[in-house]
């Protein structure tokens, strides 16, 4: 497999070489990225809590 290496940048969410390269039709390339990029915040989403447990019962169920 022959590797060659290409400098890109991303420009409006699209990869543009800096400059021009003929790659064939359905080759498959692969994209490193080196630095200024940032991972997004993972989200956190707790389990609910009764703001007063002397209340759960009020919320026990019966099976009929």
């Amino acid at each position: 497999m022959k590797v060659v290496t290409y400098e890109a940048t991303v420009e409006n969410g699209q990869i543009k070489l800096s400059e021009p390269a003929h790659l064939p039709e359905h080759a498959r390339v692969y994209v490193v990225v080196t630095g200024g990029v940032e991972e997004a915040p993972k989200l956190f989403v707790g389990s609910p809590r009764l703001a007063h447990p002397e209340q759960a019962r009020d919320f026990i169920k019966e099976v009929v």
